[in-house]
């Protein structure tokens, strides 16, 4: 009996904590609805749309042997790999790209890029430029 009782405890903490993991991944998606819009241009690539905004936004801080979190965003094949958190862009999935919800300083503060008051003095990104690597990331990110 107190080996029945023992086991059902044990199987309601692993559904409580299934339930809380879920609910963590979903929120890890972010909201989209939280977004601008995606750019109407077609054909984004980041040599010749992103580029220039990464280069005046984050390559200050996510470039070179000390790049913060070690995200590289001086070069595609950098911000594709991702850092130490895991990919910062999902090609096709906006919903699955952090980045794309830390430029448009959507969600957990921590996290906003550039983030509030940095050293640098770099301002947000304009609901344009989000829209841009929004359109950016749903092409493909190519």
């Amino acid at each position: 009996m107190r080996y029945n009782r023992l086991m059902a405890v044990a199987a309601a903490a692993l559904g409580v904590f299934a339930c809380m993991a879920a609910a963590q991944a979903e929120d890890k998606k972010g909201d989209v609805s939280k977004l601008p819009p995606a750019a109407s241009a077609t054909g984004v690539t980041y040599e010749k749309d992103i580029k220039a905004i990464f280069d005046k936004s984050c390559v200050k801080c996510h470039s070179g042997d000390k790049a913060k979190g070690k995200l590289h965003m001086d070069s595609l094949e950098g911000v594709l790999k991702g850092g130490k958190d895991g990919k910062a862009v999902t090609p096709g999935k906006a919903a699955e790209s952090p980045l794309l919800f830390a430029v448009a300083h959507v969600g957990d503060e921590d996290d906003f890029m550039p983030p509030k008051g940095n050293k640098a003095n770099i301002g947000p990104l304009t609901k344009e430029q989000v829209g841009l690597i929004r359109a950016w990331i749903e092409q493909g990110a190519k």
